[in-house]
């Protein structure tokens, strides 16, 4: 989490009433709900591992068995299986 100086991104009057509350700490300033992105949204992890588990339940669909998965793709069998029977 980078900190930026109020007074660099803010104005004035703002900075002042900010002051009247609170002065020479961090303040940390939640995003906002309905702009706050899923985990691995951001950096495009997310759709990897769709594509990993869509991979893999095809996989299972043509014959491979889960304990062969498993080591294939450096999982579980129980990591596996949850992949495979996820809705």
């Amino acid at each position: 989490m980078k900190y930026i100086n109020a007074k660099e991104l803010l104005p004035d009057t703002l900075v002042q009433e900010l002051q009247q509350y609170i002065q020479g700490v961090y303040l940390y300033v939640p995003v906002d709900p309905a702009k706050q992105k899923r985990w691995g949204e951001t950096s495009g992890y997310r759709q990897e591992l769709n594509k990993r588990n869509r991979q893999i339940t095809e996989e299972y669909r043509k014959g491979e068995s889960m304990e062969h998965l498993a080591q294939r793709y450096c999982l579980s069998v129980s990591a596996i299986r949850k992949i495979i029977y996820q809705k």
